[in-house]
């Protein structure tokens, strides 16, 4: 049933209504990432999936998979479109629902910042999981956690429908939160843009002041992520809550942890990320991305190949084949 914890609203499997999606007519359009792990999951739940893809590789990937994949432009007469491709594609995506369709994104960066208006209903399930966990989840049973949000609402279906198809998803099963589309997109982005390059630059920091101590390179990196304790630990986190496994740390760890929290509380990072946060909201960065998109993505390939080009690739797997679970060492 409905939950309201802290005065949100969070669905779960017994609020859906599936029947509300019998004999439906739904358009997965794109095979991508998203778009595949929502097509197998849909259809193992019994609903009728079609494929709308370019011709390109996604489509020759949905006929291997055991559909009859169609063209982008037949998802317009479906009872519920799955728009499935990265946002900056969609608003020029040649689909035209019908005032009954459900037009439904698995993000509400496009709606937030006006850039896509299908008539008829729309709403956003956004995983909060990656496009091949949706699978995975699925298939393990376990569900994942889902936003969910009803950006228009025209023939007073939207909600139940929205639920019924995030129901054969598996995106009830551990919760769906109700968010706007704005809401959900200006969390996405800034966990993108806020906290990411702010936990880089403690990593950096920390690398810096372990090698001023001459501790391997190796060793750090081993700590910081190749041993995999810091993403278990995480698990833990998730599965357990924070106080239940701060029992699993020693007492030591305990003492540590706690007692140096507030020892960089004189750094003033809050003002950085309202700064960022502001970027988001105000549209500067959509405004921003829609000009990188206009230069073929120019300055988004100069930074991959500072960040993550050859060197680093090379650098990485060679100390992945000595650390780390692809390391030679096994038996």
């Amino acid at each position: 049933m409905t939950t309201k914890p802290f005065g949100t609203r969070i669905f779960h499997d017994s609020d859906a209504e599936p029947a509300r999606l019998t004999d439906a007519d739904i358009a997965i359009v794109g095979y991508g990432n998203q778009g595949r792990s929502w097509a197998l999951n849909l259809r193992d739940s019994g609903l009728a999936v079609r494929i709308c893809v370019r011709a390109d590789i996604s489509r020759d990937l949905a006929a291997s998979d055991g559909f009859m994949p169609g063209t982008i432009e037949t998802a317009s007469t479906a009872d519920v479109l799955c728009v499935l491709v990265p946002d900056d594609v969609i608003p020029d995506l040649p689909i035209s629902p019908s005032p009954q369709a459900l037009t439904i994104v698995a993000s509400g960066y496009c709606l937030a910042f006006d850039r896509f208006h299908p008539q008829g209903d729309i709403a956003m399930i956004a995983p909060r999981m990656l496009g091949p966990e949706v699978r995975r989840c699925y298939q393990e049973r376990n569900g994942f956690m889902t936003a969910i949000g009803i950006h228009h609402d025209a023939t007073g279906t939207a909600q139940m429908r929205t639920l019924a198809l995030a129901h054969a998803l598996g995106g009830l099963r551990e919760g769906a939160i109700e968010m706007s589309a704005r809401q959900e997109a200006v969390l996405d982005l800034a966990v993108e843009q806020v906290l990411s390059p702010a936990l880089t630059h403690v990593n950096q920091s920390f690398i810096g002041a372990m090698l001023a101590e001459g501790i391997p390179l190796e060793a750090v990196l081993g700590e910081l992520f190749l041993s995999g304790e810091v993403e278990r630990t995480y698990r833990r986190l998730r599965e357990e809550g924070f106080a239940k496994q701060m029992e699993h740390h020693s007492p030591t760890s305990q003492y540590g942890q706690l007692s140096r929290r507030g020892r960089y509380d004189h750094l003033d990072l809050l003002s950085t990320m309202h700064a960022l946060v502001a970027e988001i909201t105000s549209g500067r960065f959509a405004d921003e991305w829609d000009g990188e998109r206009k230069t073929g993505y120019a300055q988004l390939g100069a930074l991959k190949e500072d960040h993550c080009g050859a060197a680093v690739q090379a650098f990485e797997a060679a100390l992945r084949a000595s650390l780390g679970p692809r390391s030679g060492g096994g038996s």
